[in-house]
């Protein structure tokens, strides 16, 4: 089994993502803005998923969907 490039605390891989460059440029200006808003965006458009890191020009996303707690 290959080894997984950017794997969870599971071993699962994450997902990798993007934003437009005006929501990067928040994460300079005003960070609590910028991570309201990927928080939100990815809410929306791809729910049971958790943002777990943002470095350009990428966002990385955990699958929660179906997890016990």
């Amino acid at each position: 089994m290959p080894d997984v490039e950017f794997p969870d605390e599971f071993g699962q891989p994450l997902l990798r993502s993007g934003i437009a460059d005006h929501v990067w440029r928040l994460k300079e200006t005003d960070p609590k803005a910028f991570r309201a808003r990927v928080k939100d965006y990815f809410a929306l458009c791809y729910p049971g998923w958790r943002v777990v890191n943002a470095k350009y020009p990428d966002i990385y996303l955990q699958d929660e969907r179906g997890r016990e707690a």
